[in-house]
């Protein structure tokens, strides 16, 4: 490890400031800050920031001084400079949020279950298909647990966010796969440690359902893209293409920029851009008014949900219409409603409520609560042509 500070040449806040940084790992750095005393918040990006007064006490620790240009080149040298775009950091609704890079063939990954209880065989399953991957694998404590006490859930909440923390933050994971959902998550998001979060760097968060709710709050929180798409035990049992879908997003994401192989049926004519935002509509309505709602302003809204009775539907999507959810949305994707009603029916009610928005809108899109559940990233541009009957992203999912 090499620990680097450049001179306290900084101004900011009537004081001088260096930077202290690491071009060997960010863990280095947080372990050898914390080992200091210096605050997380300290850190921005790729460094900490130092008052001139500490900067003595930091180098008699070990940190080798350097100027600035030297600091600069040895962290572009090793990879690990970040530029203010590429930071971890909430942004304003409709913007585009920042990517994780694609894995690779013996890339580590971590399983977590911030929701419900998970059954064994098929999380083993879905195991099986991460592994035919290539990826080495790891289950976090909680991921085969049941909380007796509400065995609607996998672990006590605090545990159930320690697991996800644990796995966030480990460096040598590169992606955190949901096991299931389930309800749960909403109960634990609050406890996460977001400044540790935001330290430790963009990374791949994959699931669907009631991880709405981890989308939306990364996205909020973060300013993190995640992706929609099929939990653990999905994998196992869901249909060929919407593993090969995932499994490109993953490795080669410019193999995955079609979000409707087929074209789907059209409610409202036209053509939008924008980021995808969205998810389940439960979640979704249930987030309104909290710290971590993400809304469709400037963005295509992808939504889709299971088992709610039509008029139960109505009302959570009446809710985000006078929450102001939608407000200045440009365009709609309406994925998979399963066991919500007919098809007449569910058109009758989009049309009722989401249609009188104005903006081009498809009905069908293969995501949600069905046998095919293709993947998509949330905070990447993408383009709704709904003359076409057509949704495709315009930037790749991961970099």
């Amino acid at each position: 490890m090499t620990l680097l500070i450049d001179p306290p040449n900084s101004p900011g806040h009537g004081r001088l400031w260096s930077h202290l940084a690491s071009d060997e790992s960010f863990e280095e750095l947080h372990r050898f800050a914390a080992s200091l005393g210096i605050p997380q918040r300290g850190f921005d990006r790729d460094h900490y920031d130092i008052p001139a007064e500490r900067y003595a006490m930091v180098v008699a620790a070990g940190a080798t001084p350097v100027s600035s240009r030297e600091l600069i080149r040895r962290l572009l040298g090793a990879g690990l400079r970040r530029r203010k775009a590429e930071a971890l950091r909430p942004r304003r609704a409709g913007q585009s949020l920042v990517r994780a890079r694609r894995l690779s063939p013996g890339d580590t990954v971590a399983v977590v279950a911030p929701a419900g209880p998970v059954p064994a065989d098929r999380l083993d399953a879905g195991l099986a298909v991460l592994r035919s991957w290539g990826l080495e694998v790891r289950e976090l404590p909680g991921t085969r647990g049941r909380y007796e006490p509400l065995d609607y859930l996998a672990a006590d909440d605090a545990s159930r966010a320690a697991d996800l923390m644990a796995a966030w933050c480990d460096p040598d994971v590169a992606a955190v796969f949901c096991a299931r959902g389930g309800y749960g998550v909403q109960r634990m998001v609050d406890l996460l440690d977001w400044d540790a979060l935001a330290a430790a760097g963009p990374k791949v968060l994959i699931g669907f359902s009631d991880v709405t709710a981890l989308h939306q709050a990364f996205g909020a929180r973060l300013g993190a893209s995640t992706i929609h798409g099929p939990v653990v035990t999905s994998l196992g049992s869901g249909d060929d293409e919407s593993r090969a879908h995932l499994r490109a997003m993953l490795f080669d994401p410019g193999q995955a920029m079609t979000l409707t192989p087929e074209p789907v049926e059209v409610l409202l004519p036209g053509r939008a851009e924008g980021v995808l935002v969205g998810g389940n509509v439960a979640l979704l309505s249930a987030d309104v008014g909290t710290r971590t709602s993400v809304p469709a302003e400037g963005a295509i809204a992808v939504v889709e949900d299971v088992d709610e009775d039509l008029y139960r539907l109505d009302r959570m999507l009446t809710h985000l219409l006078r929450a102001g959810w939608f407000d200045g949305v440009r365009g709609i994707a309406v994925g998979q409603l399963t066991g919500c009603g007919t098809p007449e029916s569910l058109r009758g009610l989009v049309r009722d409520r989401l249609v009188p928005l104005g903006v081009p809108t498809l009905f069908g899109v293969p995501t949600g609560h069905a046998d095919r559940n293709l993947a998509f990233p949330t905070g990447v541009p993408a383009v709704l042509d709904a003359d076409r009957g057509m949704l495709a992203l315009r930037e790749p999912a991961l970099l």
